[in-house]
C-alpha cells in the first residue's frame, strides 16, 4: 500500500538522521540530543534565549517550537515572524538579511541559534549564522538535502536529514524539536500532560 510505504520511508529517513560537530566529526545522536537539550535547560540561569530562524515550513517549525519551549520548557525563545518586522527588514535591507539583522539587534553573546534550512543553502538563514556567530552566540543547525550544503558545517551541532523531500526533511526537523523539548519537560519517556501541549 502507497500509504504504508510512505511512512516505512519517513521511518528511515529520521532514523538515519547524522549529526557533526563544527570540526564536521560524526556525533552520536544521543549525545548531540543530549547536548542540546542541556543547552537549552542552561540558557534561562544563564540570563539567556534562545532564537529559531527558517522559511516556510521551517519558519512553522520555528514558531511552533518558540511557543513550545518557552511555555512549556520556560526557556525564553524567540521566532521572528511578525509580518510587519519581516516585511520591514526585507524591504529595507534585502531578504538575505531578515533574521541576521534582528539577531543583531536582540542577540547576545550567550543566546543560542537554531537554524533550520530543508536544503541547508538558503541565503537569509546562512546569513543568519554567521551575524549569530560574529555576536557570540552558538550555533545549532538542522538541514537536509545536498550533504555537503554550506550550513550543515555552521554549528556547533549540525543535525542532517539524508533526503531530497521536503516532507521527510521537515517532519524529520519537526520530531527533532518535540524530542528536544520532550526530554526538556520530562514528556519522554513517560506519557505527556496534554495541558503542556501547543494547539
Amino acid at each position: 500500500m502507497a500509504a504504508l510505504g510512505y511512512f516505512d520511508r519517513m521511518r528511515d529517513t529520521v532514523g538515519g538522521v547524522q549529526v557533526s560537530d563544527a570540526a564536521g566529526a560524526p556525533v552520536d545522536l544521543d549525545s548531540a540530543i543530549g547536548r542540546l537539550v542541556g543547552r537549552f535547560a542552561a540558557l534561562p540561569a544563564a540570563g539567556a534565549k534562545a532564537v529559531i530562524v527558517g522559511n516556510g515550513g521551517s519558519a512553522a517549525i520555528a514558531s511552533h517550537f518558540a511557543t513550545d519551549f518557552s511555555k512549556n520548557g520556560k526557556v525564553p525563545t524567540l521566532a521572528f515572524s511578525d509580518a510587519a518586522l519581516l516585511t520591514c527588514i526585507s524591504n529595507d535591507l534585502g531578504y538575505e538579511n531578515v533574521y541576521a539583522r534582528p539577531i543583531e539587534l536582540f542577540g547576545k553573546p550567550g543566546d543560542l541559534l537554531l537554524a533550520i534550512s530543508s536544503s541547508g543553502s538558503s541565503a537569509n538563514i546562512l546569513t543568519a549564522a554567521r551575524a549569530a556567530r560574529d555576536g557570540g552566540m552558538e550555533v545549532v543547525t538542522m538541514s537536509g538535502f545536498r550533504p555537503d550544503n554550506p550550513l550543515r558545517s555552521m554549528g556547533a551541532l549540525n543535525f542532517y536529514i539524508n533526503s531530497d523531500s521536503y516532507g521527510f526533511v521537515e517532519c524529520s526537523h519537526f520530531m527533532l524539536c518535540h524530542l528536544a523539548i520532550d526530554l526538556l519537560t520530562g514528556a519522554w519517556p513517560e506519557h505527556g500532560d496534554r495541558d503542556s501541549e501547543t494547539a
